[in-house]
Formats: structure tokens, C-alpha cells, sequence
């Protein structure tokens, strides 16, 4: 064989190596930039989740990605059950939160887990068209969303999509309603951080709303109803947010480093 067919040849088995590389790249979905600026892909890989209510079986779920009511106003991308996962050890940890809170005469609810990267990315593409303002009204009137990156609303990354962040709120089964946390989960302003009108440190509500743009404020019973809940999470080892009130991580998260990207949907035991 002639040198020039060997090179002929060559060409071609590299280009179609590189096609090869680009759909696996693609179907594995895009890289991402951790906090030290490092690419990684991100994992499909479940074997370590749990179907979160296999784990905490008395827990309530209102999956808001799954369904239209969210800040976007569609569903989101990877969201194919309305389900919850997490890894199994931060699901052991907030079944004793469950256990606890249950004793109080409330039962948590969930509204979101693990979040695959795709979803990150479908939040991302969304923040750049800033003229689809669909939901404006309901999560974040008081801002323009070209500010959403800037103050960190909107994110590349999510701890959620390492699998052991969770964010939920408490259902009192007395009187058969969530409770009333002055302010509803994805609020885009300083109404959500656990620190309005308190110091959620001490536990001492101050009734300080100085932040809020539009002069809002929650009540002492209010500001209570997020200590019950961060009081509870952080007895069982979460850590929690200081800008979103129902947000909260494993402080000894399995997978630090990992991001993962497989869709949201029943697991089979």
C-alpha cells in the first residue's frame, strides 16, 4: 500500500474518531466549570440514589420542575416523574429529620432534589432570554432579569446536581396546610434569606425588613416557621443556605467534586 493511502486512511479513521467523540460528548451532556474554573462531564451514573420516598416514606412531594408553576413557567428539562432523588446517604439523614419533625406534628415537603446538570442548563438559556418574563409576577416582580446572574440567582452549577441538597418546606397536619413561611419557595429577592427580620443565629426575630426593595416583612410566626425547619435540618447534619430559606446540603455530602446528569425518575430498587 502506498504512502500516501496510508495517510489517506489515517485521515479518515481520525475524523470519524472525532465524530465519535462529539456525539458521546453530546448524549453525555455538556461539560461544566467547577468552582476552581476545572472542566468536568458531568456522571450519569445513580447507583448512588435513593427514590427519596423509598427513604423518608412520610414525606410530602410538590415536584415544582415537573409541573408549569416555577419560575420559568414550563416544565424543566430532565424532569420526567413527578419524583424525588437523592443520594442514599443524605436520604437517611433526612429521614431523621422526618422522624423528628413528625414529633412536632409536621411531616416535610419536598419540592426539589437532585437536579440533573441539564436542568441547570435549561435555567441558564432561560435567564439569557431576558425578555421571556412569564413568571415575573409571582417569583421575582421586584427584579429585572438581567440582573438574575449577577446576583446569583441563576447559576452554572447547583449543588443540587451532586444529589444531597434538597429544598423543602414543613406541612402541619393539624391543620392539613404548609406553613405559612412568609414567602413562597424561589422567591428572587432578600425575602427568602433565612436572615429577614432576624437573626436566624440566636433565633430572635427583629422585624428588620430594610432590605426588601418593596418595603415587605414577615411577622414573629413567620420568621419562627424557618427556624423550626433550619433547627431540625441542621440537628441532622444539613447545612443550610443563607440567601434561601428552604435550601439546605449534607454537610458530608458523598459526592463534592461530582456532578450528575441522568433524568429524574422512579429508581429501580
Amino acid at each position: 500500500m502506498s504512502r500516501s493511502r496510508i495517510m489517506y486512511l489515517s485521515f479518515i479513521v481520525c475524523m470519524v474518531m472525532g465524530i465519535w467523540m462529539v456525539v458521546v460528548l453530546i448524549q453525555a451532556g455538556r461539560d461544566v466549570k467547577d468552582k476552581e474554573g476545572m472542566v468536568r462531564m458531568p456522571s450519569t451514573d445513580s447507583s448512588g440514589f435513593v427514590t427519596l420516598t423509598d427513604a423518608v416514606p412520610d414525606a410530602i412531594l410538590e415536584i415544582r420542575y415537573f409541573g408549569t408553576y416555577n419560575f420559568v413557567g414550563t416544565r424543566i428539562e430532565g424532569y420526567m416523574e413527578p419524583t424525588a432523588l437523592l443520594t442514599g446517604v443524605a436520604a437517611d439523614s433526612l429521614r431523621a429529620v422526618s422522624d423528628d419533625v413528625k414529633g412536632l406534628g409536621y411531616r416535610l415537603k419536598v419540592y426539589d432534589a437532585y437536579r440533573p446538570q441539564r436542568a441547570v442548563d435549561n435555567f441558564v438559556r432561560w435567564a439569557e432570554a431576558v425578555d421571556d418574563t412569564l413568571m415575573r409576577r409571582y417569583f421575582y416582580p421586584d427584579l429585572d432579569k438581567g440582573v438574575l446572574f449577577e446576583l446569583g440567582y441563576i447559576y452554572e452549577l447547583s449543588g443540587h446536581t451532586r444529589g444531597s441538597t434538597v429544598d423543602l418546606t414543613l406541612f402541619d397536619m393539624d391543620t392539613e396546610k404548609e406553613l405559612d413561611m412568609g414567602g413562597t419557595f424561589d422567591w428572587f429577592g432578600p425575602e427568602s434569606h433565612p436572615d429577614f427580620c432576624g437573626n436566624p443565629e440566636t433565633g430572635v426575630y427583629t422585624g428588620d425588613n430594610g432590605k426588601s426593595p418593596a418595603g415587605r416583612s414577615i411577622t414573629e410566626e413567620q420568621f419562627r416557621n424557618r427556624m423550626i425547619l433550619r433547627n431540625a435540618m441542621m440537628r441532622h447534619g444539613f447545612v443550610p443556605l443563607d440567601t434561601e430559606w428552604w435550601h439546605f446540603t449534607l454537610r458530608d455530602e458523598p459526592f463534592p467534586d461530582t456532578y450528575f446528569d441522568f433524568s429524574v425518575r422512579q429508581l429501580v430498587k
